[in-house]
């Protein structure tokens, strides 16, 4: 079987072809991050239309890399949710328009079961059941509980709010946010971390009963 996948979630936009049997036949991504540096963030209605130019491009690309046309795929999924939502209006209709017009199923695709299960993609492939962190948005802890995909999702919701954080020793994750990174932030701080200060940041943990003392 042979499956396309759309993702525009966010910032950007990702097509691909599996094969349930030779596995990926090919990939294509655009990032949005030099036209949303400018502002500091991700700007939805700027993300969306620029998911609008690239999608079809990108399906012409994975096609021609791939050798295949659109009359070889079996089925398309598509990521639905979570996510900026008319960067994912843009995806999900256009992958339910190409089912239609192909006479083919979509699939809606959970994004984070997305991010989940994608290394089962890589060697060596992970047995089941597995636990996973996820560091995305505010659900970052899943854990499949069976090979058939089914998860069990914990969801976690951490907010730092002013009161808190001046009764309180700063932490690492205070300093990150009130310097805030340049755009896109992770990759400067993971770039930050090769370079930075021993000792600067406390690494104590300090459990939510006591933050909220």
């Amino acid at each position: 079987m042979l499956i396309l996948g759309i993702e525009t979630s966010c910032d950007e936009t990702g097509l691909a072809l599996l094969d349930s049997e030779a596995g990926l036949l090919a990939h294509a991504l655009h990032s949005q991050v030099d036209m949303h540096m400018a502002y500091g963030g991700v700007v939805p209605e700027l993300a969306s239309r620029d998911h609008i130019r690239r999608v079809l491009p990108l399906l012409d690309a994975v096609l021609a890399d791939a050798g295949r046309t659109l009359d070889n795929i079996d089925a398309i999924a598509v990521t639905t949710g979570p996510g900026l939502a008319g960067a994912l209006l843009v995806g999900a209709s256009i992958g339910h328009a190409l089912g239609y017009a192909l006479g083919k199923p979509v699939l809606d695709v959970h994004h984070l079961e997305g991010h989940l299960l994608s290394p089962l993609l890589a060697q060596p492939v992970p047995r089941f059941p597995f636990v996973a962190l996820l560091v995305s948005g505010a659900t970052p802890n899943c854990s499949p509980s069976a090979a058939g995909g089914s998860t069990n999702c914990w969801e976690r919701r951490w907010t730092t709010r002013p009161a808190r954080r001046s009764t309180r020793r700063p932490s690492c994750s205070d300093s990150a946010i009130q310097a805030v990174p340049p755009f896109p932030g992770l990759p400067t701080s993971a770039r930050r971390t090769r370079s930075g200060c021993p000792g600067r940041c406390s690494t104590a943990t300090t459990s939510p009963s006591a933050s909220a003392a």
